[in-house]
């Protein structure tokens, strides 16, 4: 991808109203644009960086079993009043009429459209336990929308629901997504703590979110410096300075974004809407239920705002837009041009992703907004760097740079 081509270029200053240095960074270096308050557009730079974590994730649920399918958005009124939310979701959720008069809801959820699948194509106590996710648009009338991507009202979310025959199978799987979540995060490059926390509007019983610990997040959270005890200040029964229930360690406090969230509905769900299988000896039984949210614009917020400095980005290579950002510098010299065009092809035969800034700016313009895009690999072409013997190279997390041969950084990011 040559700079000059994509689309926005970035900004020297971010709009009123951006409270986080994240949201601003994401505004600034053309990653997302505001439509409205809590409504976002991906831009190409966002959207590429979204589609790394919705990689991420598809491929540790579908380690667990998972499996991929679409539903709608639009969703009937009577389904919500089986289960007893269209009510009670009034004011948060979006609820409107079609031309033929007929009640319908925009997704807040979709824990009634997955037990309608399940109890029309699953009636046998052989055909579970199911797992089934899908990566959906989310619209919630949220007030206070806050943060950038971090509080909106309308969102991607990947939900994996699981249905299950006894509590006990339930709890298993349960503690395998649980693990995934660990590795989904991990592998984004966020440090995410299991919270015990309330089930909001999901449920009366807890919940259990998955939180990074920042300054800036909106929860408060009681966690032990010494294992992995931690709760939620809504459910806490610790208080900082106090000895952990687990382990005899001491309790810390710290603010935190909650990046994932996982809820046992039981059977609640499931007796609502009939949601029933055959046993092995031909009785009846109730479905139980999970489910598994992991919000991707959030996600992606979360990331900028962890993994920033006071020049912009530093996105973790598993998530970067791009591996490699190309500069080359005096760029009218033919053999800094043929260099940089000759480096940017043999790094794309081997399926490495380069942002190549081909436009004719001054060092100190493209420098500062290879900083402000925060691709991992800043590598520049000059007339001093060939003097010196080749290319310079430099992380984007580091002010160490050297000169190294094309051909040796070729073989070092490949």
């Amino acid at each position: 991808m040559k700079y000059s081509n994509l689309f926005p270029k970035t900004l020297r200053t971010a709009p009123a109203g951006t409270e986080l240095v994240s949201h601003q960074f994401l505004y600034r270096g053309g990653f997302i644009d505001q439509l409205l308050a809590g409504v976002y557009t991906l831009l190409p730079l966002g959207f590429r960086t979204a589609q790394k974590i919705t990689q991420i994730i598809r491929e540790e649920m579908n380690a667990v079993g998972g499996q991929e399918l679409a539903m709608p958005v639009l969703q009937p009124k009577e389904l919500w009043q089986e289960s007893g939310r269209w009510e009670s979701l009034k004011g948060a959720m979006y609820q409107l009429k079609d031309k033929s008069d007929k009640d319908l809801g925009l997704a807040f959820t979709h824990e009634e459209t997955a037990l309608d699948l399940i109890r029309k194509h699953a009636r046998s106590y052989k055909d579970f336990p199911i797992s089934i996710y899908h990566f959906a648009t989310k619209l919630r009338d949220e007030p206070r929308p806050r943060g950038g991507m971090i509080r909106v009202k309308e969102f991607i979310m990947k939900d994996l629901y699981s249905a299950h025959t006894s509590q006990a199978d339930l709890d298993t799987y349960y503690e395998r997504v649980s693990d995934a979540y660990l590795n989904v995060f991990k592998r984004m490059g966020l440090d995410a703590k299991k919270v015990e926390a309330s089930g909001g509007v999901f449920t009366k019983e807890k919940s259990r979110e998955f939180q990074v610990l920042t300054e800036t997040g909106e929860d408060t959270i009681y966690f032990c410096q010494k294992c992995d005890f931690a709760q939620n200040k809504e459910v806490a029964a610790v208080q900082e300075g106090d000895k952990c229930p687990q382990c005899g360690g001491l309790v810390a406090i710290s603010r935190g974004v909650e990046v994932g969230n996982i809820f046992k509905f039981g059977t609640h769900y499931s007796e609502k809407l009939g949601v029933k299988f055959t046993n092995e000896d031909g009785k009846e039984g109730l479905v139980y239920l999970a489910s598994y949210g992991i919000g991707v614009g959030r996600a992606l917020g979360t990331l900028a705002e962890v993994y920033h400095d006071e020049r912009g980005l530093m996105w973790p290579e598993a998530v970067a837009p791009f591996l490699v950002h190309l500069t080359s510098l005096q760029a009218d010299n033919l053999k800094v041009r043929e260099t940089t065009e000759e480096l940017e092809k043999k790094l794309e035969e081997k399926g490495v992703e380069v942002l190549y800034d081909d436009r004719d700016e001054s060092p100190g313009v493209k420098l500062a907004d290879a900083d402000m895009i925060g691709i991992p690999w800043r590598v520049v072409v000059s007339p001093k760097s060939l003097e010196a013997g080749g290319v310079e190279i430099k992380k984007r997390d580091s002010d160490q740079f050297e000169i190294v041969s094309p051909a040796e950084f070729i073989k070092k990011v490949s």
